[in-house]
């Protein structure tokens, strides 16, 4: 049964990272850098490029063992963890967030099939424990509300976005 479960699990989070993936492959590159929505105290950390990083930044942080350790590959780095440090130095281009993607596919696979699904799991350092799966969950709809914000952006913007992905074709 349990097997059943990690392949379920792994279907869906594949489903919603590769839903990301084809927005970030589809976006023109004139619109990398534009901004999805209007906020009023912070708008550089509402473009395309940003919004892409953030899920992949928190993707890979829900898939560490210990949130104190955590640190993401280069050349991505810890500025995402303390919204107080603003933006990242720099504005990641599209193949390094792909490379990133990429990792946290792979990442997230592995994770699915050897986790302890039941096992506490702090998230955070101020936030309370959760089990693996729960966090699994938590992960899944973090990395889904962002892919389908750059989808709709992308057809209000272009006409066309990304279609829906019911599972991923990956296996387990």
């Amino acid at each position: 049964m349990e097997s059943t479960w990690r392949n379920l699990l792994w279907r869906q989070f594949g489903a919603a990272i590769d839903m990301l993936e084809n927005s970030i492959r589809a976006c023109p590159d004139d619109l990398w850098h534009a901004r999805l929505w209007q906020e009023q105290d912070q708008p550089e950390f509402a473009t395309f490029w940003y919004l892409c990083f953030h899920a992949l930044f928190w993707l890979d942080y829900y898939l560490s063992d210990d949130p104190e350790t955590f640190s993401p590959p280069a050349p991505f780095t810890m500025s995402e963890a303390d919204m107080d440090e603003g933006l990242p130095e720099r504005v990641y281009a599209r193949d390094e967030v792909l490379t990133y993607l990429a990792y946290g596919r792979d990442r997230c696979r592995a994770r699915i099939a050897s986790a302890d699904l039941l096992a506490p799991q702090r998230c955070r350092p101020n936030n309370p424990d959760m089990t693996v799966a729960e966090l699994f969950i938590y992960n899944l709809r973090h990395v889904h509300e962002h892919a389908a914000q750059l989808s709709l952006f992308l057809g209000q913007r272009t006409g066309s976005a990304p279609g829906w992905i019911g599972r991923t074709k990956s296996a387990l």
